[in-house]
């Protein structure tokens, strides 16, 4: 008698994707709070402290590279995958780049709407085009949802801060946005041929290759200042380079392993969410009424992400779970 088959239990008992996603989002909701602080403490600029947070973060992974012995595996692996991996990359750069000057330059507000906002609308337009087919109602709805509590969240209930340079910030977070939605796009098919700590240590590298000579140009041009002597705000730096930056990749890539690029921006709008949460918290803000249905209605739009039945394929196995948006 022949021995039973095993039960893929390990396959089935993996974390869903999309939680490792909205895991992303919520560490990405620290970092405003987190910079504020830095920012405040040692007077280094968004843009250097953006520059600090990716060298942090390129160096904790090389020095986990060469631990696990994989340095050359990864080495090899990003020539090998050198163009998908370096447009990766190039791309979060550009996004977090554009969005410190978003933010600088039209106020946090107005910049985070605008730069988390596109992304979702973007990724369902490229999938429609790719299928030559309108987006289903499911989908539509949830993007909508998602997009009211992102406003609401963002906007309803604060104050409107002086914008120094508002149509560049406008079209430096429109930059962003496109930019994020592209490089988590072209980010699903290498995380289906990468595992996420290869990939996260091969496009944390190039995007650090761009970020700290980026931040040093600005800072030179700005005469603004280069270093701090203040210790609490370099610790603040190394966990933003590690958590929001090192840890918060690897989820996102993990996740995108079974999850469609589509969702995956949807559910890092936590993103702002956890933001709101944090200075309610710890930081004394009063939450408004606003704010408040906001921040339910991202939830809720989360929530609805992973609903639809499971898809029979050829031999009665099921396929990954369809979601609204999903690839």
């Amino acid at each position: 008698m022949s021995a039973p088959t095993p039960t893929p239990v390990a396959q089935r008992r993996r974390p869903s994707g999309l939680l490792l996603v909205a895991l992303a989002g919520i560490a990405w909701g620290t970092i405003g709070p987190a910079v504020q602080l830095a920012h405040q403490a040692s007077g280094l600029s968004p843009s250097m402290l953006g520059s600090y947070r990716a060298a942090a973060a390129a160096f904790v992974l090389l020095v986990a590279a060469a631990v696990a012995g994989r340095l050359r595996e990864c080495w090899v692996l990003g020539r090998v995958h050198a163009r998908p991996a370096l447009a990766v990359g190039s791309l979060t750069a550009a996004f977090q780049f554009f969005f410190f000057l978003a933010v600088v330059w039209a106020g946090v507000s107005v910049g985070t709407v605008i730069a988390l906002g596109l992304a979702p609308m973007l990724l369902l337009v490229l999938k429609a085009l790719r299928s030559r087919a309108f987006p289903r109602l499911g989908e539509l709805a949830t993007v909508a949802v998602a997009l009211t509590g992102l406003l609401l969240v963002s906007l309803a209930g604060t104050e409107v801060s002086a914008a120094p340079h508002p149509v560049p910030g406008i079209i430096a977070a429109l930059i962003s946005g496109t930019a994020f939605a592209l490089a988590t796009d072209a980010a699903v098919p290498l995380s289906r041929v990468l595992d996420p700590f290869a990939l996260t240590v091969i496009t944390m590298i190039v995007a650090a290759a761009c970020l700290v000579p980026a931040g040093l140009v600005v800072a030179w041009v700005n005469a603004e200042p280069l270093g701090t002597t203040d210790t609490g705000s370099w610790l603040m730096i190394i966990y933003l380079g590690v958590v929001t930056m090192a840890l918060a990749y690897g989820l996102l890539y993990a996740g995108l392993r079974t999850t469609s690029s589509a969702n995956a921006v949807v559910a890092t709008l936590l993103e702002p969410a956890t933001a709101v949460l944090i200075a309610v918290l710890f930081l004394g803000d009063k939450p408004t009424v606003a704010s408040s249905i906001g921040f339910f209605l991202i939830i809720a739009a989360i929530a609805t992400l992973g609903r639809r039945p499971k898809r029979q394929v050829a031999g009665g196995t099921p396929d990954e779970v369809i979601v609204p948006g999903s690839d």
